[in-house]
C-alpha cells in the first residue's frame, strides 16, 4: 500500500474547532475560502461582460482596480498570516503561535475583504472602510511578526527581515488605496494597488518560496542540487523591484528594460536547468515540480516586462497586462499550490507527495495562465472567460481539498 493510498484510507470527521490547532489551518482556511469567493466572482464578471450584460453591473469602482484589489489584498495575506505564523517561529528559533492569537487580526481582515467587494458594486466609502480594516488587521499581524524577528537571535535572519519590509510595505499600499478612495482619486488608487502588488505581495512570495527550496528538496528529491544560499535571492528581488519602478512609472522604461531582462534570463536558466534535472514527476516529485514551475513563470514575467518597456521605450505599444498576469496567476498561483500544499501536508502528517487530483489542478492552471497570455496579447479574444473559468476550478477545486485537510486532526495522530 502506498503512502498516498494510506492517506486516501483514513478517516475523520471534519471540525471548524481543527482550525485553530496551528497558525496554517486558520489562515489558508480562510485564504482558501475568499481564493474561490473571488474567483467566482471574477468569473460572473467576465461571463456577464462576454454575454452583453455588463451594463447591467452596478459598480462603485472601476472593475479592473477592483479586481486588483481584491486579488491582491483580498486573500493573499491570510495565507502568509498562516505560512509566517507557522513557518517563522521554526526558522526564527522562538516558540510556536497560538492560532488563536491570530483570530482577531484575521476575522478584522475577513471582514475587510467582505466590505471592500460589497463596496466596490455599491460605493466607494464602504471599500474605503474595507481597505482600512485591512489594513488595521495587516499591521496587527506584522507587529508580531516583527515582536518575533527582534527576540530571535539566530543567524540567517535575512528571509524574515525581507518578509518584514515587504510586509510593512503592504501597509502604507492599503493606507494609500484608503486615502485615494476616500478622495476619488483612481490615479492614485491604481499606484497603491500596483505598490501593493510588486513591493509587497510579490517580494513576500520570493522570500518565502526561496527559502523553502531547502525544504522541498527534503521531499525525496536525491538528484536536487545543493541550493546555494541567497544566490537566487538577488536576481528576484531586484527584478520586482525594477518592474514595479517601472509599472508605475518611477523608472524609464528605457533604463529598467535591460537589467529586467539579465533578471529574466538568470531565474529562466536556473528554472529550466532544475527543471531538466527532474524531467520525471512522480508523485514525490511534483511538489518540486511545481515550484520549479512558478520559478520558470516568474523568469517569463520579468522577460515579457522588459520587452514591453522596450517597445514602450521605441514608442510602440507595450504588452498591457500580460506580464503581470503571468507574473500572478502563473509565478504566484503556481508558489501559493506548492507551497501551502506542502505546508499543510508536512504539518498535517501526510505524505509530500501530490496525487492525480492535485496534479491535474496544477496542470489546468497552466493552461489559464496560457489563455489569459494570449488575451492579454490580443491572439484569443475569448481567453479572458476561459482563463477565468480555468482559474475558478483551479481555485474552487483546490480550496475544497485544501479545506478538507485543515479542518481534520492530524493523519499520524500528533497534535497540531
Amino acid at each position: 500500500m502506498t503512502a498516498l493510498t494510506q492517506f486516501k484510507a483514513q478517516p475523520a470527521t471534519w471540525q471548524p474547532r481543527r482550525l485553530l490547532d496551528a497558525p496554517h489551518r486558520l489562515g489558508f482556511a480562510l485564504g482558501a475560502a475568499a481564493m474561490a469567493l473571488l474567483a467566482l466572482w471574477w468569473l460572473a464578471v467576465q461571463a456577464a461582460v462576454a454575454l452583453g450584460g455588463a451594463s447591467g453591473l452596478a459598480w462603485a469602482l472601476p472593475a479592473a482596480l477592483a479586481h486588483g484589489l481584491l486579488f491582491t489584498f483580498g486573500f493573499m495575506p491570510a495565507f502568509m498570516a498562516g505560512f509566517l505564523f507557522t513557518a517563522g517561529p521554526r526558522w526564527l528559533e522562538r516558540p510556536a503561535v497560538q492560532a488563536r492569537s491570530l483570530l482577531g487580526p484575521l476575522q478584522q481582515w475577513a471582514a475587510g475583504v467582505a466590505l471592500l467587494l460589497a463596496g466596490a458594486h455599491t460605493h466607494p466609502w464602504p471599500a474605503a472602510l474595507g481597505l482600512a480594516a485591512l489594513a488595521a488587521a495587516w499591521l496587527r499581524l506584522m507587529l508580531g511578526f516583527a515582536a518575533m524577528l527582534g527576540a530571535s537571535r539566530v543567524a540567517d535572519r535575512l528571509h524574515a527581515r525581507c518578509i518584514l519590509a515587504a510586509g510593512s510595505l503592504g501597509v502604507a499600499a492599503l493606507l494609500l488605496a484608503c486615502a485615494a478612495l476616500l478622495v476619488g482619486d483612481m490615479h492614485w488608487l491604481d499606484v497603491a494597488v500596483r505598490v501593493g502588488l510588486w513591493g509587497f505581495v510579490a517580494p513576500v512570495f520570493a522570500a518565502a518560496s526561496h527559502r523553502m527550496i531547502p525544504f522541498f528538496a527534503a521531499a525525496g528529491l536525491a538528484r536536487l542540487e545543493a541550493w546555494q544560499p541567497n544566490a537566487m535571492l538577488l536576481p528576484m528581488l531586484g527584478g520586482l523591484a525594477l518592474g514595479g519602478l517601472a509599472d508605475v512609472g518611477a523608472l524609464p522604461p528605457g533604463l529598467a528594460a535591460p537589467p529586467l531582462a539579465l533578471a529574466s534570463a538568470v531565474l529562466l536558466f536556473v528554472a529550466l536547468r532544475r527543471a531538466w534535472l527532474h524531467r520525471t514527476a512522480g508523485p514525490s516529485q511534483r511538489l518540486s515540480s511545481m515550484l520549479q514551475g512558478g520559478f520558470a513563470w516568474l523568469g517569463l514575467a520579468l522577460g515579457l516586462q522588459a520587452a514591453s518597456l522596450a517597445r514602450q521605450a521605441g514608442g510602440e505599444a507595450g504588452f498591457g497586462a500580460a506580464p503581470l498576469h503571468v507574473l500572478t496567476l502563473g509565478w504566484m498561483g503556481s508558489t501559493l499550490l506548492a507551497t501551502a500544499t506542502r505546508v499543510a501536508a508536512g504539518h498535517g502528517g501526510r505524505p509530500l507527495a501530490v496525487d492525480g487530483a492535485g496534479w491535474a489542478l496544477y496542470r489546468l492552471l497552466q493552461l489559464a495562465v496560457l489563455l489569459r497570455l494570449a488575451a492579454g496579447l490580443g491572439l484569443a479574444h475569448a481567453g479572458l472567460v476561459l482563463a477565468a473559468a480555468a482559474w475558478a476550478v483551479v481555485a474552487t477545486g483546490w480550496a475544497g481539498r485544501l479545506l478538507g485537510w485543515l479542518g481534520r486532526p492530524r493523519a499520524d495522530g500528533r497534535a497540531g
